[in-house]
């Protein structure tokens, strides 16, 4: 089994990251890479930090989608070249686990 690793954002400095990393924290998140910048920006260090990061069997987790993608189609080539490096994703909020796509569970 592979880590599970999280990823935070908030648009501003006066927000705080306490509630996500709380939530990711909970749902055993080892590391977590946090920015600070608004979700249209494509410059964000830390995710791309946590994306060279990640490694087959790993899971990447967000507390809600919109902390991941600037965009739906963005957020879709994401998680699909996650998945095609063979690392899992999962979002809190929306209960959604790509780990668990297929499975008879």
């Amino acid at each position: 089994m592979g880590a599970l690793l999280g990823y935070a954002r908030v648009f501003t400095d006066e927000q705080e990251f306490c509630l996500q990393h709380d939530a990711l924290r909970a749902a055993g998140c080892a590391r977590i890479f946090s920015d600070t910048a608004s979700g249209a920006l494509d410059e964000r260090p830390k995710l791309t930090e946590a994306l060279d990061h990640v490694r087959p069997g790993d899971t990447l987790s967000v507390w809600r989608l919109d902390r991941l993608g600037r965009s739906l189609r963005h957020l879709i080539d994401t998680v699909t070249a996650l998945a095609e490096r063979g690392v899992g994703f999962r979002s809190l909020q929306e209960s959604l686990d790509t780990r668990r796509a297929g499975s008879s569970e």
